[in-house]
């Protein structure tokens, strides 16, 4: 499938206020960060995850563990990706028994990579909380799923494609609207 562009729905400078006002919402909710942890789901969701808790580090003056997680083998669509799936890696830097886990991803869309991700993180411990903060919430929901932090909400047709590019992966920040072309 070829897709182009339709439209900017964020640029470098929206971006970035969008995730301080996630890191803003993530510290007042959880009063503060005591037991407070942030998981980058792989990919995209990794170097949000590093700057949300960078600057929650720097308003609260303390350490906060990032770590990140790939939900690989969670799948339930594992069959369909490769016979020899890309594992990326996933690093928990504490235990999250008791934790208030925040999973950062840059897309919410059907519900099942988060789904995919709290099994993840059951098989890891028992966290006291586990929420999910995303960069875009383009709907579509196939799970009973919500995220408790939004960067924006973009309502999106099925044809449509939230391509979410970080400095890190993609050598520019932007989110972008695609579309599918009828080639």
């Amino acid at each position: 499938m070829e897709f182009r562009k339709k439209a900017e729905i964020m640029d470098q400078a929206a971006m970035t206020r969008a995730i301080k006002r996630i890191a803003h919402e993530i510290i007042e909710r959880n009063k503060g960060t005591e037991n407070l942890m942030l998981i980058g789901i792989q990919r995209r969701g990794v170097p949000l995850a590093q700057r949300i808790g960078a600057l929650i580090m720097q308003e609260e003056h303390t350490d906060l563990p990032v770590g990140t997680l790939d939900i690989t083998f969670y799948r339930d669509d594992l069959s369909l990706l490769s016979e020899h799936p890309q594992v990326k890696g996933t690093d928990i830097p504490a235990n999250i028994s008791g934790m208030n886990v925040v999973m950062v991803d840059d897309v919410l869309y059907t519900g099942r990579t988060a789904r995919s991700a709290m099994d993840a993180l059951m098989d890891m411990g028992r966290a006291n909380t586990i929420q999910l903060a995303v960069l875009i919430d383009r709907g579509h929901r196939e799970l009973p799923i919500r995220a408790d932090y939004v960067g924006k909400n973009v309502p999106t047709s099925k044809q449509e494609v939230i391509k979410v590019c970080v400095s890190e992966f993609d050598g520019q920040e932007a989110v972008d609207l695609l579309e599918q072309t009828s080639d």
